[in-house]
């Protein structure tokens, strides 16, 4: 079933309340397998946050033709459905990206999701097209951020801690930023954070859960194993069908495996220079061993020259 989708313009999304020690948090697998070690190693460090956290029936699910998905379309979307709905359930954290989400979107109920309310929401990667849908049919700021099973939360304190600050601290203001940040386009803006991996906000045009357009955002934007002129390509569609346009500022994060980095810094001035808006490169968010915890749908400022972006920041 579907919901109207709600305008969203440059006004905040609704935040879901911080979560408290003894909160139960549910773990699903939207897209791709998730290794049982990784998840269980996942669910301890939750645990040694005073949550109380629960894998969902199919986490640990391989579809039977598709490796590359964990279980089937139907299983996962009635895990993310079952999380989001069950009232015990203060938050969902997905435990790994990969590929899959955009084939569940569609099988969900966005009414009944609508009616759960507010809740914490954590992914990035292809949970992108999750956050996207997310901000258009619900409304709701999500946390693009390291996931239970992924490196970023397992082997790096600061990502761990940074993400665990955002779910029980949302309101407190916060500078990212890290020490490769540099201008691409100086200047310096404000707007509503949006966006995630560049290939699934790509991927999403033309579907019935793409926002409209970036204008009054923040654009955030990273991607894994692309080549430059795949990244071009998907920035010249982002163009061509004026998704860009009236786009506040752009932050970038990480391009890992996307080949050297001076040919994709070159691919990204190129597409990105001409909009007039600031730029601030690598400020250490995305497929990065150590990646910062960015909400989605909040004011935010974006310092060019300083090479920050200000979450939740008063006046913003």
């Amino acid at each position: 079933m579907s919901a109207p989708a709600v305008p969203l313009g440059i006004t905040p999304l609704t935040r879901p309340r911080a979560l408290r020690a003894g909160d139960r948090v549910a773990v699903v697998a939207p897209s791709g397998p998730v290794p049982r070690e990784r998840l269980d190693a996942g669910l301890d460090f939750l645990r040694g946050w005073g949550l109380v956290p629960v894998a969902a029936t199919h986490t640990l699910d391989r579809h039977p033709r598709f490796g590359y998905l964990a279980g089937t379309d139907e299983a996962r979307a009635r895990d993310l459905q079952d999380a989001w709905c069950d009232p015990s359930v203060a938050a969902v954290l997905c435990a790994r990206g990969g590929y899959g989400a955009q084939r569940i979107v569609d099988l969900l109920d966005w009414d009944a999701l609508r009616a759960a309310g507010p809740k914490a929401f954590v992914g990035y990667s292809d949970v992108t097209a999750l956050h996207e849908a997310w901000a258009t049919r619900l409304g709701l700021v999500t946390l693009h951020g390291p996931m239970p099973a992924s490196v970023s939360f397992l082997e790096d304190t600061p990502s761990r801690e940074q993400l665990r600050q955002a779910l029980f601290e949302p309101l407190e203001p916060r500078v990212l930023t890290s020490p490769e940040a540099r201008t691409m386009v100086p200047g310096r803006a404000s707007g509503i954070t949006l966006g995630g991996c560049l290939s699934l906000l790509a991927a999403e045009l033309g579907t019935p859960h793409a926002r409209p357009g970036a204008a009054g955002g923040i654009l955030l934007l990273e991607d894994v194993g692309d080549r430059p002129y795949a990244l071009d390509r998907m920035l010249t569609q982002l163009l061509r069908a004026g998704w860009l346009d009236g786009v506040a500022g752009v932050a970038l994060g990480s391009w890992e495996d996307c080949g050297p980095y001076e040919e994709v810094r070159s691919v990204l001035l190129d597409r990105l220079g001409g909009l007039g808006v600031p730029v601030v490169e690598q400020i250490g968010f995305g497929h990065c061993a150590s990646t910062a915890t960015v909400p989605l749908g909040v004011p935010a400022v974006l310092d060019a020259e300083a090479g920050t972006l200000t979450v939740n920041a008063p006046g913003a």
